[in-house]
């Protein structure tokens, strides 16, 4: 039987008995987890905390490092800490699951709450996270809620290119319209998304959405389209996270999502080129002309100024630090190969690869 024919487990039916499930869908994240479980566990020991019932599922994606190791650790150590391993995943065109997807959907059959939060192990929550999460969705009635981490960036190129990626992405998907009923556009980021079991079965959960690169954005527009209130923001206060390790991870991640993100991913490679000739080349154009008269030399400085604010007001929607912001600018480079990039890899080579696996574009 392959992956697209499984059914729901019995559990899936079943009255929930606790308030929450955390499920972490894990693979080879030997260097991430032990981090994510302490803040995790931190928020109650041994199990519960402020009178909140809830679980710790970690499902282990066929790691080949300690990931599971860890994880069979911490369920030794801690009550209500479960550790499952993902069914094996088909990987021919034939395939139901994308290896995330795989894993959610495993840790989702199995869970005991009346709400399922997904997060990733490379995310570290602060305390009361959770209960404060629940009561954020309770508040705004929200089915699904999802909440946009701090970044942790190391070395030059992810602190120049990353304001760049999450700038477009807050011009893309405003959380002012993702948040309105009225409005179809739909967003979440897979880095923490709470979402209610019975919304969650109803639309399929990840099982409907198997195949999708980007199954949080997807799994959000089925909620949505229920219809359901959902709610994203960015919330620095809840969770950080380190999404790449390395620049070479950085590349291999976003070539497998921008071209999935923006919908016109070359337009914006040609623009974000614009801004860099005009940042550099008007200053150079005013002071490098002699023959320029002061009025005319101003007229292109102020053009400069111009170009100046508008790039930076729209970097400044990263919620990156100002240094990250400032030189911003030096990533737009690395930004335009990687949009490219993506484009050709999902429209050419019709082929994405993360952690070890290739995924064929055209079956997704």
């Amino acid at each position: 039987m392959t992956d697209t024919d499984r059914e729901l487990a019995p559990n899936s039916h079943e009255q929930p008995d606790l308030e929450l499930s955390v499920i972490i869908p894990a693979r080879n994240e030997e260097g991430s987890l032990p981090a994510c479980l302490t803040s995790l566990l931190a928020q109650s020991e041994p199990g519960f905390a402020l009178g909140l019932q809830w679980e710790l599922i970690i499902v282990n994606d066929a790691s080949t490092d300690r990931t599971r190791a860890i994880a069979a650790e911490a369920a030794a150590t801690h009550e209500g800490v479960i550790v499952l391993d993902a069914p094996p995943l088909d990987l021919s065109d034939r395939g139901g699951f994308t290896g995330k997807s795989n894993a959610c959907w495993t840790g989702a059959q199995a869970a005991r709450g009346k709400r399922l939060l997904f997060t990733d192990a490379d995310t570290i929550h602060e305390l009361n996270d959770l209960t404060r999460a629940l009561r954020e969705a309770d508040k705004h009635k929200a089915m699904l809620l999802s909440y946009s981490p701090r970044q942790i960036v190391t070395g030059f190129w992810q602190h120049a290119v990353m304001p760049l990626v999450f700038s477009e992405l807050a011009s893309v998907y405003p959380s002012k319209e993702v948040n309105d009923p009225a409005r179809r556009l739909a967003a979440a980021n897979g880095q923490f998304i709470l979402v209610d079991r019975d919304a969650y079965f109803s639309v399929g959960g990840h099982r409907a959405i198997g195949k999708n690169i980007l199954e949080d954005v997807a799994l959000a527009h089925n909620i949505k389209r229920g219809p359901r209130i959902i709610r994203f923001r960015y919330a620095p206060e809840a969770l950080s996270t380190r999404m790449y390790k390395t620049t070479s991870e950085m590349i291999e991640g976003w070539t497998k999502n921008l071209a999935l993100l923006f919908p016109k991913p070359l337009a914006l490679a040609f623009w974000r080129i614009l801004d860099l000739a005009l940042f550099f080349g008007l200053p150079a154009l005013a002071l490098g002309i002699y023959w320029l008269l002061p009025w005319q030399r101003s007229v292109i400085l102020l053009l400069w100024v111009r170009t100046l604010w508008r790039f930076y007001s729209r970097v400044a929607r990263s919620n990156f630090p100002a240094f990250d912001v400032a030189i911003s600018i030096l990533g737009i480079p690395i930004f335009v190969y990687l949009l490219v990039r993506s484009v050709f890899n999902h429209r050419i080579k019709k082929k994405v690869a993360w952690k070890g696996r290739s995924y064929n574009t055209t079956t997704l």
